[in-house]
């Protein structure tokens, strides 16, 4: 026989977290503890932008600009590494080069090296190095100085790049707040937009903190997290406008209460959707970089992998709590917040009275109870015409005989 203390095994199935995790019935009190998340959030906040404003970016060779020498990964002595290359580079010229990776896969592999802007002497002397000591060979098997290609790169590309992100940013901020203002309220629009400029903040403080390189496809990555993190929230929103249609005419749960309901009924939903919409992200960050070498999907993938794990986060701990103060100014749902605590404190009352005479539950008035169960009935039924859309059922179809003289 189990003990009092372990419990049974199926209390021991219920009580556990996955168990609560599926049921989502409000056992997790994220929104009770949203000051907690609050200072975390603040405090991940400042050291973000902290870090961009003393250490600033690693920005790329777009931005930058430099000049690019690329070669064959194939030589005479066998496959050449980034390293070999970027070794010689800094025996010719004194000075390490900014990167050095290998891009394609097979016999079209090239290795690429991206250094400062050089003169036209100092890249003929690593092109020449290269060759002498590397002995590169071309695509039909040959050796020759002229496999080697070198390029200058200019900062404007990048900075072209940075400027239509922005403007994509604006418009799409724009329209994100028409949308969620039409569909939802106010309140919850800027909820999500607040949500989503600490995704931003946070994602470039993660670079500038660890010292990413940041790409044209970086800044293009950056805005397709965007959506991820906006749609978690509306899932989250949409569920919290359902359960709190008709609310101010209830007192079973506050407004808070029944937002945090709403989280604990779509976090298993948010969970799963997170997995899933990471684990393609991080087979293009592992296998399409170890396969392929591409440094643009290297670097998609690093900023929507960080980015959506920071969206997850905004979504359920921030952008829903930070709901319920905003909702939490309305002296209507003040009021009705009051009315909760005051039935509540009636029920303890009553309760506390029964116990100190030794009453039964026959002397207990159940008129609380049945009042509860009437709106939790009431409850169900708000739920139940939001979730459901109206429909005009068709018209029976008559039978009988047709309208007309009836025959004598």
């Amino acid at each position: 026989m189990a003990s009092a203390e372990t419990g049974t095994p199926a209390e021991t199935k219920k009580n556990s977290v996955f168990h609560r995790l599926y049921v989502g019935t409000g056992a997790f009190d994220i929104v009770g503890k949203r000051k907690r998340w609050y200072l975390f959030f603040g405090a991940l906040v400042l050291v973000c932008l902290a870090s961009i404003g003393i250490r600033g970016f690693n920005f790329g060779i777009e931005f930058e600009g430099g000049t690019q020498i690329q070669l064959p990964s194939v030589g005479t002595h066998g496959t050449i590494t980034p390293d070999e290359a970027k070794q010689v580079f800094a025996d010719t010229l004194g000075k390490q080069a900014a990167s050095a990776q290998t891009v394609g896969v097979g016999n079209s592999a090239t290795v690429q090296l991206r250094a400062e802007s050089l003169p036209e002497t100092d890249v003929m002397k690593v092109k020449q190095a290269l060759f002498d000591k590397l002995q590169p060979m071309g695509s039909n098997g040959q050796t020759s100085l002229q496999t080697i290609s070198d390029s200058a790169v200019s900062a404007s590309w990048g900075g072209e790049i940075s400027r239509q992100a922005l403007i994509a940013l604006g418009v799409f901020m724009v329209l994100v707040t028409i949308f969620l203002t039409f569909y939802f309220e106010r309140w919850m629009a800027l909820a999500a937009l607040v949500s989503l400029i600490h995704d931003i903040i946070v994602t470039a403080g993660i670079y500038s903190l660890v010292g990413f390189e940041v790409t044209p496809a970086t800044v293009i990555g950056l805005l397709t997290i965007l959506a991820f993190s906006l749609y978690d929230t509306v899932v989250v929103f949409d569920k919290v406008k359902e359960n709190s249609r008709g609310l101010l005419g209830l007192t079973r749960r506050t407004y808070a209460e029944t937002a945090n309901l709403a989280l604990n009924q779509t976090l298993m939903r948010s969970i799963n959707t997170s997995i899933i919409a990471l684990l393609p992200v991080i087979g293009l960050l592992v296998v399409g970089y170890l396969l392929l070498g591409s440094g643009t999907l290297q670097d998609l993938a690093l900023v929507q992998l960080t980015g959506m794990l920071v969206g997850v986060l905004s979504s359920l701990f921030l952008a829903t709590p930070l709901l319920v103060d905003l909702k939490m100014r309305d002296p209507r749902y003040q009021q009705q917040a009051q009315r909760v605590q005051a039935r509540r404190a009636n029920q303890a009352r009553k309760s506390a009275e029964r116990d100190a005479t030794g009453g039964t539950d026959e002397d207990f008035d159940a008129s609380d109870d049945e009042a509860l169960e009437a709106e939790l009935r009431k409850e169900k039924a708000y739920a139940a015409a939001a979730s459901v859309p109206a429909r005009n059922p068709k018209a029976a179809p008559r039978r009988g005989r047709p309208a007309g003289k009836r025959k004598r």
